[in-house]
This record gives structure tokens, C-alpha cells and sequence, in this order.
């Protein structure tokens, strides 16, 4: 009876590969990143069959499984940027390198940040603002009532805000539809 369990667990953890493969992409920023976070993922899933047998919710599980790695990874590599900047043979506008080298050094931050933030917001940040889901979905995802996820994702959004506050910028920094924006104050008088 194990094994038919075990193999029905396993039948089911491999249906949810592409919407665990969406997952880590969104966290990764990478299709070859997230791919390797998965494959990563699914070797110690597979590894421990007695534990998927007794696993409820198996996408809960395995989104843990990728998160707790990609957590492990970004902090042995804290120190590296997530993306070069191009070489320096091409050059564009001064306007258009300019903005493509604050928007590259923002989005370095913005990761270095979300690593270093607690795992609570961290993760329903991701949930809900990378990976587009639902109060009521991340909720289920993360075994915690909605009002919960409500209040860490708001905190989760003021502490990023504060952490990455742009000091070229005088800006009012809000969210929404998961993407964090930054609109300049409109001189008075005018």
C-alpha cells in the first residue's frame, strides 16, 4: 500500500512541475535558474518518499522546498550582482544608459533587499507580487489566515520601500498589482 501511495504522490508532484516551475522563475529571474531550482527541489522530494506519503498539500510542500533553496543559494551568494551591465562598446543615448543603469542597480537592490528580508514577508511578497496569486491562494499556500498575509505583505511593502528608498528621487512609493513604483513630486507653484 506504501508503494501505491508513494507513487501517487509522486505522479502528483510531477503534474505540478510547470506551475512550480513558474514559481522559481519568478523568484530566480531566470528560466535556467528556476529550472535548476526545481530540479534541485524535485532530488530532495523524490529522495524522501515516506515524507511525500504523508504530505497533505503537496504544492505547499514543494514551493517551500524551492523557496528554502533559493533562500540557501542567495545568501552563499549575497555579495554577487544578479545581472552584468552590458559592455561598454555599446552605447546608447546618454539618457537611455543612463536610465537602463539605475533601472539594473535598482533591481540589484531590490533583490539584495528581498534577500535580507524576513522570510514571512519574503515569502508572501513573492506569492502574491511575483507570482500573481490571491490573498485566499497565499493564504492556503502558506497555512496562515488571509488577514495574516495582508498584514505581512504590508509590511513586507514598507520595509522594501524603506530599504531601496531611492535618494535621487523625491518620490511617493506605493504598490500595486504587485510592482512597486515610484512617481516624482510635482513641483509646487506650477
Amino acid at each position: 500500500m506504501t508503494s501505491v501511495v508513494s507513487q501517487d504522490a509522486q505522479h502528483a508532484i510531477i503534474s505540478l512541475m510547470p506551475k512550480l516551475q513558474r514559481f522559481a522563475r519568478a523568484l530566480t529571474k531566470s528560466a535556467d535558474a528556476g529550472e535548476d531550482l526545481v530540479q534541485t527541489a524535485y532530488m530532495r522530494a523524490l529522495n524522501h518518499p515516506n515524507s511525500m506519503a504523508e504530505i497533505e498539500q503537496l504544492a505547499k510542500w514543494m514551493r517551500f522546498i524551492i523557496l528554502n533553496i533559493w533562500i540557501d543559494e542567495k545568501r552563499s551568494a549575497r555579495n554577487r550582482l544578479s545581472e552584468p551591465l552590458e559592455s561598454d562598446d555599446c552605447y546608447a543615448a546618454t539618457d537611455d544608459t543612463e536610465r537602463t543603469v539605475i533601472a539594473r542597480t535598482t533591481l540589484a537592490r531590490v533583490r539584495t533587499e528581498m534577500a535580507r528580508m524576513p522570510e514571512d514577508q519574503r515569502s508572501v511578497l513573492v506569492l502574491v507580487c511575483i507570482e500573481g496569486l490571491s490573498y485566499k491562494q497565499a493564504a492556503a499556500e502558506l497555512g496562515v489566515p488571509v488577514g495574516t498575509v495582508m498584514s505581512r505583505l504590508h509590511r513586507g511593502r514598507l520595509e522594501l520601500a524603506q530599504r531601496i528608498s531611492l535618494p535621487s528621487q523625491n518620490a511617493n512609493t506605493y504598490t500595486r498589482a504587485g510592482s512597486v513604483r515610484f512617481r516624482a513630486s510635482l513641483p509646487s507653484g506650477g
